[in-house]
């Protein structure tokens, strides 16, 4: 550290650095260990980060990295919309769904690429920039099935009713992409969600993980 550098900002953008690193957040008490400073230090940091979306806490308390590192560049999120749109695509034309790519923003769960069917007679509307809580809709509970994730868990999320009457979802969670936490699924107007929706959401989520690393 020299007399031209910020300690402040030194910490803050290590704090970044961390959390980046990392695909399940850390807690107040690991970066504190981390940074070599008391836990008081880390609270505000975080609080400064937070307010500029750089740094959101989950329900756990655990600190991740905000959509607000992907506003900075503005270039970037129109990027990771590009390289989601391919798997998108295929996806929705392959099951005649409306396909999405949903990021966690903050509690909520954010839709940032929509990709609608071009053969059907009806769909599903669904627009990017759609939010909701995490805990409601396939997209927000692949996201939170995939941080708790058991043994049992088949890979995706089926729901049904939960955002719209009458429309069924079906969602697998980004996996192995540092820093970003989202999910790819598909929403259509049916009963019940096709038994082999769930696997081919499976690999469209992999596709775009792919894309994205």
């Amino acid at each position: 550290m020299t007399a031209e550098t910020s300690q402040t900002l030194d910490r803050g953008l290590r704090v970044l650095k961390l959390l980046a690193d990392t695909d399940h957040g850390l807690t107040v008490t690991e970066l504190s260990n981390k940074l070599g400073v008391n836990r008081t230090v880390v609270y505000r940091l975080l609080a400064t980060l937070e307010q500029h979306a750089l740094v959101r806490r989950d329900l756990g308390g655990r600190a991740r990295v905000g959509l607000g590192v992907l506003r900075l560049g503005r270039q970037v999120h129109p990027l990771v919309r590009e390289a989601a749109l391919p798997a998108l695509r295929s996806l929705a034309e392959d099951i005649g769904a409306t396909a999405h790519l949903t990021l966690v923003d903050g509690t909520e769960a954010l839709a940032v690429a929509v990709v609608e069917p071009t053969w059907t007679d009806y769909h599903v509307a669904y627009r990017a920039g759609f939010r909701h809580p995490l805990d409601r809709g396939a997209a927000g509970k692949a996201i939170l099935a995939a941080r708790h994730k058991a043994r049992d868990d088949p890979g995706y999320t089926l729901t049904h009713g939960e955002l719209e009457a009458g429309a069924s979802g079906a969602a697998a969670p980004l996996l192995g992409v540092t820093g970003v936490e989202g999910s790819v699924g598909v929403v259509m107007l049916a009963d019940a969600v096709p038994e082999r929706v769930g696997a081919r959401v499976m690999d469209a989520a992999r596709e775009v993980a792919e894309a994205l690393r």
